[in-house]
């Protein structure tokens, strides 16, 4: 009679199995682990938390509103992977995206890949297969390797053989995140390219490097015009004095980085003798100028 009864579960599929609290699956050692661990599973998608660890911070929400019309129509093609925390409990490893144009259309299941993975192993499994999509821009994918080697302590001879990247391509990477916030935000956002933040970053004072972004965004510099532009930069360093800049009132210099990192750009700022003054917010294109514009009618 006990024979029938596990025939007769195992007949319902996997997704029934998982559902069954007799047959939870904790670890590769459990009984029936072997049916679920690599296979393609349908879980329904309010059993799925999303990712803690996932490094991609911004979706583009046309883009997801695309992807869903493609599942609408052709189903997903490609399973996400998922972890298992607990009974009928999981959280994604890759494929938030699937997941989020899923949502969007009201799929109630989802095809799945489960895994069995600690924090760690989540997280580095998440952080690989980011890494070699297409569609992360430069910055995430640096940030995503600084994690592998904070968070995991991988060493960049280690994370080369995990992502199938040359070393020197790592390190390439690792180097952005020396360049001022505001052009990582600017190459986020795809106003330069990686190549613009290579040439960029062999300034070493971050506000040289910002006056060399100013320049691109307002001459349209190419890489090539860049790489000049930092050479002759760096040949009239040692031999060009700099004027003395103008002395600006604390409350002044307190206030002009909080106004950059929110405007996303250098903010000028004159201070005359009398204590009044004035702010300069530049802006590069009428995209750039419609993004200030709402930035300053969020705070109305």
């Amino acid at each position: 009679m006990a024979k029938a009864t596990k025939k007769q579960a195992l007949g319902r599929g996997l997704s029934a199995l998982l559902q069954d609290p007799s047959n939870d699956i904790k670890s590769i050692q459990d009984k029936n682990a072997d049916k679920v661990i690599g296979s393609i599973v349908e879980l329904e998608l309010g059993a799925i938390e999303v990712n803690p660890f996932q490094p991609r911070t911004k979706f583009n929400e046309e883009s997801l509103r695309e992807l869903a019309s493609s599942i609408k129509e052709l189903g997903v093609i490609q399973p996400i992977t998922v972890r298992k925390l607990g009974f009928n409990q999981y959280q994604l490893v890759s494929g938030e995206r699937r997941f989020r144009a899923s949502k969007l259309i009201g799929l109630e299941r989802i095809p799945a890949y489960i895994r069995i993975a600690n924090d760690q192993e989540s997280l580095e499994m998440a952080l690989v297969e980011n890494i070699q999509r297409q569609d992360l821009d430069p910055i995430e994918i640096a940030l995503s390797y600084q994690r592998l080697i904070d968070e995991i302590q991988l060493t960049q001879e280690q994370m080369s053989e995990r992502v199938g990247k040359k070393r020197s391509t790592i390190a390439n990477y690792l180097r952005l995140l020396k360049l001022d916030p505001i052009i990582q935000t600017g190459m986020r956002d795809g106003f330069i390219s990686m190549g613009h933040g290579r040439a960029i970053i062999n300034i070493e004072d971050q506000a040289d490097q910002l006056d060399i972004y100013e320049k691109i965004l307002t001459h349209k510099l190419s890489v090539r015009d860049t790489e000049n532009a930092v050479r002759n930069f760096k040949s009239n360093e040692d031999t060009v004095t700099k004027p003395t800049p103008e002395t600006l009132p604390k409350f002044v210099k307190k206030g002009v980085k909080d106004f950059s990192d929110y405007f996303g750009h250098k903010i000028n700022v004159k201070v005359s003798k009398n204590g009044s003054g004035k702010i300069t917010i530049p802006f590069h294109s009428e995209e750039d100028f419609n993004r200030i514009k709402k930035l300053v009618q969020r705070d109305k």
